[in-house]
């Protein structure tokens, strides 16, 4: 029983810690894997480990002991309930720990005693409802993130952040304190960013220790539904906080009218934030405002949720507070009137935000001042009324032409598809226009030609061709542009960013239209990667941005999602010039090699051997007994004819018994051809007599001939040859083409012309005989 639940222990660690995902960076990745115990196997170089989202309870002094050189430890999201006190000893070069969302019930100082490299430390969500022993943090002398509290937590004390001196972060959860020790925070100088979830009756406690302390102050996930509830904000009046946020809050007309006073005397917060939060009310409350002189600049709000939002109609209680203010953003807010009067009030605000709210053209005018004499906006500089309901390019440009100091204009996802190609009237000082994801199919004469930015990106556009001699930068990604505009005039344009379009090539051709152009981004583009192309672009790709990763092939398929830089394309499609060039000269070269061989071989005259050859086998055989007509036909060389006509000829012809001889020049049969009258010849002869000289190896006919007669050695099983030799002839000096004279020379008799007259009467006897 012992061997078998040791066997068992050892497979679950085992099994443990193959569950651990570790990289080469020293990091194991071992959340979400039902662990119950941290592996004991992992890498002791191990630098940070991530054992979140598992069922882990307790943590003992061994678990962490072997892991010295650890920075982060991320055990959020376990059960454990019991920490033991040395068990981050071994941990001094720990900067990250995350405990949060346990069990933890109490936490102890010895557990941070020996992390003096601790930033940040998250103990959110756990189930102690005070920080427990005094002075837990004193250790943390890095300390820099800190976020603190749970549902049940109670009470701070006096001395909790004792040896706290300064923190980036701090986060409270305390949406149920009962009790705080005034001071309790004030202790720690500065804080640059403090979110708050409390209960309000202890916020302005909180609210005075953290006034001369914090530098951002976010209010989180609170209700201020009555008018007093927002009085501890007065403090704020003299102090270090430059930016009041508040992030899913509950506000009421009550409540915000209020906030507003309030805002309006202060001396030092410049921004004001109201993210994700809910406004119940019509806005109809009444406020007192005094002549202060407030020093709030920046107005920022993101997803307000009104649910009475359309019967908001009238904001003058606010005119006074927004003199002064120079930047506001209300985005995602379903914003869909401005009152002129509203809009006048903004004298020095030069950045305004309006996107994702439901303006039309219309709206839009009326909150410009365009039925009322204009004058809206007057220092506004920065517009952006994109994601709305606009739908025309030309209205929008009339109503937005007497606002004079406007620069930047951003109009991006809004529908101007249907829109006119009129010519269109902007202000005079623009100088940045995004028209980008506005369905625009064609670019018109509606474009300022003062424009030194131009966005027009994911749209339908085919060609761009404008004239914009000031412009610097343009943006045209994720349109259909097959090349780089020729019909454009942009002789400034230093940035030019054509992504995802479908671009086949460029060259310098196509640049020399941009004389100052330092960037070109056309990633992502349907490349023809040609050899020209490839070229070109690897020489000159300091120009392109994104070079060389997101450049790719898109064809010809032997390189398709190749990088351009990586493109092996075929030797003939880069060089067909050269490739031709060389194929020819090799194939002459090769003509005139084989031309050689023919010649020094007698090739041609092999080939015409085996025509004539060929030509004897496609005759019929003749019938011996009929048409034999010659006991012999004379083959011989015409230098050799006075030998054979005056000597050779009477003789057999006129000899007892005579012989009859078939005579070239007497019996061949004129209009036959050479080769016809040669076979006839020697197919109408019982003998074919050769008169074998120097003069014969050197003719053709001669070398005919005798390969006639071989020929119907074989195939009529007739040896016709009778061999004469005229003079002497070395073996050696016959021609190799005269194979067949060569072997008959070795294989049959012949007869040898003598000098002496004596042997000449013996010699005609012979060639009787033979024939």
């Amino acid at each position: 029983c012992y061997l078998i639940c040791s066997l068992v222990d050892l497979t679950h660690s085992l099994y443990e810690a193959e569950a651990c995902f570790c990289d080469g960076m020293n990091f194991c990745n071992c959340s979400s894997r039902h662990l119950t115990a941290i592996p004991p196997n992992l890498p002791k170089q191990l630098q940070r480990l991530d054992i979140s989202n598992n069922l882990i309870q307790e943590i003992t002094d061994t678990d962490l002991q072997p892991y010295k050189e650890l920075e982060v430890l991320l055990m959020n999201n376990n059960d454990i309930h019991s920490i033991s006190q040395n068990a981050f000893q071994s941990l001094a070069n720990l900067e990250e720990l995350d405990i949060s969302y346990n069990k933890l019930s109490s936490m102890l100082l010895t557990w941070f005693r020996h992390l003096q490299s601790l930033k940040r430390l998250n103990l959110l969500g756990n189930q102690y409802t005070s920080p427990g022993e005094s002075s837990l943090f004193s250790a943390l002398s890095s300390l820099k993130d800190l976020k603190i509290g749970n549902g049940n937590f109670e009470a701070f004390h006096r001395h909790d952040f004792d040896g706290v001196l300064s923190l980036d972060n701090l986060y409270l959860n305390i949406s149920n304190l009962r009790q705080y020790a005034n001071g309790t925070l004030k202790t720690i100088k500065p804080i640059r960013h403090v979110t708050i979830t409390t209960n309000i009756p202890l916020l302005p406690d909180i609210m005075t220790d953290l006034s001369l302390s914090a530098i951002v102050l976010e209010i989180r996930n609170m209700s201020f539904t009555l008018h007093g509830d927002v009085e501890s904000f007065t403090v704020l009046t003299d102090t270090t906080v430059k930016v009041l946020m508040y992030r899913e809050c509950l506000l009421t007309d009550n409540s915000a009218a209020r906030l507003i006073e309030i805002i309006n005397m202060y001396k030092n917060v410049t921004d004001f934030d109201l993210l994700d939060c809910t406004l119940e009310g019509t806005g109809k409350s009444t406020l007192i405002l005094k002549d202060e002189n407030s020093s709030l600049t920046t107005v920022v709000i993101k997803n307000l949720y009104i649910p009475s939002f359309f019967l908001f109609s009238d904001l003058r209680s606010v005119y006074k507070v927004v003199r002064k203010i120079k930047s506001v953003t209300c985005v995602d807010s379903k914003v869909f009137l401005m009152p002129c009067d509203f809009s006048r009030s903004f004298m020095m605000l030069e950045y305004l935000d309006l996107s994702g709210n439901i303006l039309t053209d219309m709206l839009l005018q009326g909150a410009s001042c365009f039925y009322d004499g204009y004058g809206a906006w007057p220092s506004l500089k920065t517009l952006n009324v994109s994601r709305n309901r606009l739908l025309s390019l030309p209205k929008v440009a009339e109503t937005l032409v007497h606002v004079p100091s406007l620069i930047s204009i951003d109009l991006s996802q809004n529908s101007f598809g249907g829109s006119s190609s009129s010519s269109c009237t902007w202000p005079v000082n623009l100088k940045s226009l995004n028209i980008s994801n506005c369905q625009i199919r064609q670019i018109s004469d509606c474009i300022p030609v003062t424009l030194e930015h131009l966005d027009v990106s994911f749209n339908n556009l085919e060609v761009f061709g404008l004239s914009l001699p000031d412009l610097k930068e343009l943006y045209i990604s994720e349109n259909r542009l097959t090349k780089l505009p020729p019909d454009a005039h942009l002789p400034r344009l230093n940035l030019f960013i054509i992504r995802e379009n479908r671009l086949v090539d460029f060259f310098q051709s196509d640049l020399n239209f941009f004389p100052n152009l330092t960037g070109l981004d056309g990633r992502n583009n349907s490349y023809f990667c040609s050899c020209q192309f490839v070229d070109f672009v690897s020489k000159n790709h300091k120009l392109l941005v994104g070079w060389p990763q997101d450049y790719v092939c898109d064809s010809p398929t032997s390189v398709r999602d190749n990088q351009i830089d990586k493109a092996n394309l075929p030797l003939l499609m880069c060089h067909k010039t050269l490739v031709v060039t060389l194929t020819c000269i090799i194939l002459i070269l090769g003509i005139t090699f084989i031309l050689a061989l023919c010649y020094y071989f007698h090739i041609v005259w092999y080939v015409k051997m085996t025509c004539a050859w060929l030509k004897a086998k496609r005759r019929p055989l003749k019938v011996l007994d009929r048409e034999i007509c010659y006991d012999a036909y004379v083959s011989y060389s015409e230098r050799d004819s006075e030998w054979v006509e005056n000597m050779m000829l009477p003789l057999l012809e006129n000899g007892d018994p005579p012989f009859k001889i078939c005579f070239h020049k007497r019996d061949f049969v004129p209009g036959k051809t050479i080769i016809d009258n040669i076979i006839d010849a020697m197919e109408s002869s019982y003998k074919t007599l050769f008169i074998l000289s120097e003069h014969f190896v050197q003719s053709e006919w001669c070398k005919y001939e005798l390969e006639f007669s071989h020929f119907r050695l074989f195939d009529e099983n007739n040896d016709t040859a009778i061999l004469v030799i005229l003079e002497p002839i070395e073996r050696s000096t016959v021609p190799k083409r005269f194979a067949k004279l060569r072997k008959l020379m070795n294989t049959k008799t012949y007869l040898k012309w003598p000098t002496e007259e004596e042997e000449q009467e013996v010699f005609w006897t012979n060639l009787k005989e033979a024939l």
